[in-house]
This record gives C-alpha cells, sequence and structure tokens, in this order.
C-alpha cells in the first residue's frame, strides 16, 4: 500500500523511511564491495563506513520510536538502482581488479550525494514541523555522509 503525501508530516515519514531502506540496502551491499575493492585503504575507509551506515539506521529507529512511527514500508528504488549498478561491476570478471576498484569508487560517490540529498531534504522537513531532536540526529548522519564522499574523492 502506497502512503498518499497529502501533508509534510506524511512527506517526512516517506523521506525517513526511503533513507531508513536506503541505509539497510547499504548494510547489505558494501561487504560486497569491501571484498572486491583491491586498495587496503578503500577497505578500511567502507570498513569505516559500514560502521556508520549501521549507527545511521539506528538514528532513523530511535527518530521513528520517539515520534511513534513504525519503520519500513518503503523501498528506496534509487538507492536499488546504485547498488544494482555496483553488483553490476562486480560481476565483471573481464576487469582488471584496480578498474573494479575505480569504478566502486565512483559508484561510492554516487551513493554518497545520493543520501547527501536526502538527509539534507529531511532535515530541512524536520526543522519544518518542529522535531528539533530529529533534525540534529540526521545532521549527524549528514556530516559523516559528507565526510565519507571526501574520503571517495581522495581515491578517485
Amino acid at each position: 500500500m502506497t502512503m498518499t503525501l497529502d501533508s509534510h508530516e506524511k512527506f517526512f515519514i516517506h523521506e525517513l523511511k526511503d533513507l531508513y531502506s536506503a541505509e539497510n540496502q547499504l548494510i547489505e551491499a558494501l561487504p560486497k564491495v569491501i571484498k572486491a575493492v583491491d586498495k587496503q585503504e578503500v577497505k578500511d575507509a567502507l570498513s569505516s563506513h559500514l560502521a556508520e551506515t549501521k549507527e545511521h539506521a539506528k538514528r532513523i529507529e530511535r527518530i521513528f520510536k520517539t515520534l511513534e512511527w513504525e519503520p519500513g514500508g518503503v523501498k528506496c528504488a534509487g538507492m536499488e538502482g546504485l547498488v544494482k549498478e555496483g553488483d553490476e561491476v562486480m560481476k565483471e570478471k573481464q576487469l582488471p581488479k584496480n578498474l573494479i576498484t575505480e569504478a566502486l569508487v565512483a559508484g561510492g560517490q554516487k551513493i554518497e550525494n545520493y543520501e547527501i540529498v536526502a538527509y539534507e531534504s529531511a532535515i530541512k522537513s524536520a526543522r519544518q514541523l518542529g522535531h528539533a531532536d530529529a533534525a540534529a540526529l540526521l545532521s549527524e548522519s549528514l556530516s559523516e555522509e559528507q565526510a565519507a564522499l571526501e574520503k571517495l574523492k581522495h581515491f578517485a
């Protein structure tokens, strides 16, 4: 069942559910990416970001609990597509490992940019609705996403 987005509150709930789905898709995808890359410093950065990603999902769960809403029920199609792109790269057996790493780093940058915009939008909605605590939690995740993007740019 789809939610009718006929109020700012419902839109905000949908944004959070979408972000929650995105983060959980990454929690599943990142271990495969870590295994596929050939540079230890990239593996280390991605492993660190996997731990952060798990915390991002927990923060969103806290927001849902505080506001007495339920997470889930939405699949983030944007993240699904970006993860699928990465899966396709990892299936390319004829590519040298360094090119797979390069492609996955580029894909990671796409993902971080996607998440940054999603977090910025959710923060704006939270503030407009007077959910200051939610905005603060989302801002923590946004800062970590921005830092992850900068690390990936370094590896590109």
